[in-house]
Formats: structure tokens, C-alpha cells, sequence
């Protein structure tokens, strides 16, 4: 044997090396790896064992043919410094920083639009008071005289398209009413580093259930005025939120009346129902104007979105200054150079113009 190795006189038990073929006499605990290639060194098993009682199988090769044991590969070092003969290009490139996500906004379609939402819906009422203010006057005439039916139906017509616009654009507004409120009071919170005690479900359900909504809304507005006054925003936040509260129960009001006079029995009720219809779509659309200010008043606009300009009285301490000094009466500069007793005397003028001429 040499170094272990199993030469013309084999061991009874060995270990082939997968790698270089080299067998290996076991002499006590076995090895793992080869000692020539450090290969993988297989199992203990007899030299001239069966191959159902070996791990391994052997491969041939065709003769002369060795397999070289495998050299470890090492890296040339160049002793030179690395040069460039122009600047490298890895490494150097100045990419933005990629912006995290922002968090998804629940009704962001809808708030989104709500500049374009609330006036359409002032806008279809105001028509829609229009077509109710033309059907009194049918009527009005109707008591005298016999209406055509084609003006019959473009009156029923106009006031029926006009009332399904309105309420159907009216509704989509207060949908994204409710997505703005909730994202106004999410900001306002988040800005003193606290988030909002009341969760989702609750301001769409405190702002959409009949009745509820006559007076959770004017609450969640309230409490985010304040937290915006308080930050230091147009104090005038609380009384733009007063005014839309006190114009949203008006409207209330006379939207339940106005139901009441359709089941009205007398001709004149039915009429003065017509009437009435045409004042409570001309507060829904001062309803819809007053909540696009406040949202406006919201974001430090005025209704027409143009910046608010704040103004602050003090109390004088000093007397006022006059701006413009006052105009007192004098002497005129051509009196001044006149001889007093030339003023007024016309005799006197004419001598001295006669004086000057020769």
C-alpha cells in the first residue's frame, strides 16, 4: 500500500473516492474526504463485494483515459492599480428614490370630484325650482283658461327629468362628502401624531341613516373645527360649520313637509304643494353652495377657491394720523405777487396794462 492507498494487495474493507476513483483502505473510524482531491470518500464496503451490497457503482472508462485530480483554482493577483482610461459607468448612476405607496383612500374617486359634484347639484336644483315655478304658473292659468297638452307634458316632463337629476347628482355629492369628511378628520389627527377615534363605519353610517344624519354630521365637523383652530387655522372654521349645520336641518324640514303636501286632498293644497317644492329646491341648492364653501373653508379658499385673506382688528392705542393732510384756505400765489391795492380794482389793472403797452 502507499500512504493508505490500496495497491496489489487489496484490503478486505475500502473507500472509492467519487471524485478521482482512488481507493482507500479503512483503518479504524472511516474518513469523509479524499486525502489526494478531497473528494467525496463513499462507504465502507469489501473490494470485491456484489453491487447489490455497495452504494456506488463503478463506471468505465476507455483505456489510457485517467482523470486528473482536480486543482484548486487560484486567482491571478495583478499587482498593478486598477486604471480607467475614461469614468466608469457602474455605480454612478443617481436614481430618484422610489416613493413608498400612499395608502389607499377610501371614496378617493368621489372626493376627488366633489368641485365638480356640488356645484352641478345647486345648479339642477335651481332648474329643477325653475320647472316647479313654471308648473304654478300653468296652473295659475289653467284657472282661467283651458293649457294645451303638449305644454302639460313638457312641464310634467321637465319637472320629473329635473328631480331625478338632481337627487341622483345630490347623492353622488354626498358620497363624496362622506370621503372627504373622513380624510379631512384623518389629516387633521395625523397632524398631532394621533389617529382618528372613530373608526369608518361609523361616519358612513352616522352620515347616511335617515334622521342619525340630521346631527352626526354637524358633530364630526365640529370636532375637526376645532382641532383645526386650535392648530392654528382661520378661526371662522366653527361658524362656517354652524351655518351649513343650521341651512342642512332647514332643508330637512322642508323636504318632510314637501312629502306632506303630495298626499294633500284639496286642489289648492295641491297647488300650494307646487310652491312649496320650488322654495325646497331652492334650499337644496343653497344647501349644496354651503357645503362647497365649507369644504373650501376647509382648505383656507373662499367659495370662488381663491386664497382667504385674514384679517385681525386690535385695539387702537395711539390718536389716528391723518393720511392726507387737509386742505385749508389760503392765499393763491397770484394774489401774493399782486400789489394790495391793484386786488379787486379794475381801474387801477387797466393803468398799469396801459403803463406796460407803451
Amino acid at each position: 500500500m502507499n500512504g493508505g492507498q490500496v495497491g496489489r494487495s487489496r484490503s478486505a474493507v475500502v473507500q472509492p473516492c467519487a471524485r478521482c476513483g482512488a481507493r482507500w483502505a479503512v483503518q479504524g473510524k472511516p474518513l469523509h474526504w479524499c486525502p489526494r482531491c478531497h473528494g467525496v470518500l463513499l462507504s465502507p464496503a469489501p473490494v470485491d463485494a456484489p453491487a447489490d451490497r455497495r452504494n456506488y457503482r463503478w463506471v468505465a472508462r476507455p483505456p489510457g483515459r485517467k482523470s486528473a485530480a482536480a486543482q484548486p483554482v487560484r486567482r491571478q493577483v495583478n499587482p498593478e492599480t486598477p486604471r480607467y482610461h475614461q469614468i466608469p459607468q457602474w455605480g454612478l448612476h443617481d436614481r430618484p428614490p422610489v416613493e413608498a405607496a400612499a395608502p389607499r383612500r377610501p371614496l378617493a374617486a368621489w372626493s376627488d370630484r366633489i368641485g365638480v359634484l356640488l356645484p352641478v347639484t345647486a345648479g339642477l336644483f335651481v332648474l329643477a325650482a325653475l320647472a316647479e315655478l313654471g308648473r304654478y304658473g300653468i296652473l295659475l292659468r289653467n284657472r282661467t283658461r283651458l293649457i294645451q297638452p303638449w305644454l302639460l307634458w313638457i312641464s310634467d316632463g321637465a319637472v320629473t327629468v329635473l328631480a331625478i337629476a338632481a337627487l341622483a347628482v345630490a347623492l353622488a355629492a354626498a358620497v363624496a362628502l362622506v370621503g372627504w369628511l373622513t380624510e379631512t378628520r384623518r389629516a387633521a389627527y395625523a397632524s398631532l401624531g394621533e389617529t382618528d377615534p372613530r373608526p369608518l363605519r361609523t361616519l358612513v353610517l352616522g352620515c347616511v341613516v335617515p334622521v342619525v344624519n340630521l346631527v352626526w354630521p354637524g358633530v364630526f365637523l365640529t370636532e375637526v373645527a376645532r382641532l383645526r383652530i386650535a392648530d392654528g387655522t382661520d378661526p371662522r372654521l366653527l361658524r362656517a360649520v354652524r351655518i351649513w349645520w343650521a341651512a342642512w336641518l332647514v332643508n330637512a324640514v322642508l323636504v318632510v313637509v314637501s312629502v306632506l303636501y303630495r298626499f294633500a286632498g284639496s286642489l289648492q293644497a295641491q297647488a300650494d304643494g307646487v310652491l312649496f317644492s320650488m322654495w325646497t329646491d331652492l334650499v337644496a341648492a343653497g344647501v349644496a353652495l354651503a357645503s362647497l364653501a365649507l369644504v373650501r373653508s376647509f382648505a383656507g379658499l373662499d367659495l370662488r377657491g381663491r386664497p382667504k385673506t385674514l384679517r385681525r382688528w386690535v385695539i387702537a392705542t395711539a390718536p389716528a394720523r391723518p393720511v392726507i393732510e387737509p386742505v385749508r384756505p389760503g392765499v393763491t400765489e397770484s394774489a401774493e405777487r399782486a400789489p394790495a391795492v391793484a386786488v379787486g380794482n379794475d381801474e387801477v389793472t387797466a393803468e398799469q396794462q396801459e403803463v406796460v403797452a407803451k
